[in-house]
């Protein structure tokens, strides 16, 4: 019997707790070594550290536009997760990067995301990459992502 006076967390509240487990669990998260910093509902901030194997660009040591778009679609779909009222995985459906300008070389990258609308089964999200602020922001998302069909913890180890 569940205790009426024990409050129940929050679907986000959870990811937060489990924010190591989430980033490491995905192959190119811990290729990549971005990280979450800070996690609210609806809210996420992480850092994409500068890695010598992430550049784009060997002359110039600028970190490549592929690795920026994987950093915002995956902080965007933490955001869109965390604005749920139940836990549920969320998908792609549409992103646009918007480039402002090149990041500077051997300089770790900061990110924000938030989920600003949700459907019955999209979440629209926007982000923002930068170094100190979003004063001078390098790129810009906005995305729409599809909420899945609650899964089993069984069915996601099998697949």
């Amino acid at each position: 019997m569940e205790d009426d006076a024990t409050p129940t967390a929050e679907p986000w509240q959870v990811m937060g707790e489990n924010l190591e487990i989430m980033t490491g669990g995905i192959p190119w998260g811990r290729r990549m070594s971005f990280r979450v910093t800070k996690l609210e509902k609806g809210h996420v901030w992480g850092v994409q550290p500068w890695k010598e194997r992430l550049v784009g660009d060997p002359d110039t040591g600028v970190i490549h536009g592929g690795v920026l778009t994987s950093f915002l679609d995956n902080l965007c779909g933490m955001a869109a997760s965390s604005a749920l009222d139940k836990a549920r995985f969320v998908s792609t459906l549409d992103l646009r990067i918007d480039y402002m300008r090149a990041a500077e070389p051997h300089r770790e990258i900061l990110g924000e995301a938030e989920c600003y609308h949700i459907t019955r089964s999209v979440c629209f999200t926007r982000a923002w990459a930068y170094h100190e602020s979003r004063d001078k922001v390098i790129a810009t998302a906005a995305g729409a992502f599809a909420i899945n069909k609650p899964r089993s913890v069984e069915s996601l180890r099998k697949s």
